[in-house]
């Protein structure tokens, strides 16, 4: 069980990376974007891709409601993963 929670959580974290790196290259062409929502829903799903991305591809570090989700988003998988552990 223990292999599907951090595949799970390998996974979510490095998608939200790539979208960060896509929609700052879409950013630089002046192209289609990714919404705002999801970036932000990326950040409270998988802060660790979010945050790495947002500081990897410089995009979104001026906006503190990024940092705000990201953070959010860490104490958020912190919990689940004491009750997770807690219960197994």
């Amino acid at each position: 069980m223990n292999h599907l929670w951090l595949s799970s959580l390998l996974l979510i974290n490095l998608i939200a990376f790539a979208l960060y790196g896509i929609d700052k290259a879409k950013a630089i062409r002046h192209a289609w974007r990714i919404p705002e929502r999801i970036l932000l829903t990326c950040s409270l799903l998988a802060p660790l891709g979010s945050g790495l991305g947002m500081f990897a591809f410089r995009h979104k570090i001026r906006k503190p409601y990024f940092h705000l989700a990201t953070l959010a988003g860490f104490i958020l998988w912190a919990a689940a993963a004491y009750v997770f552990f807690k219960l197994s």
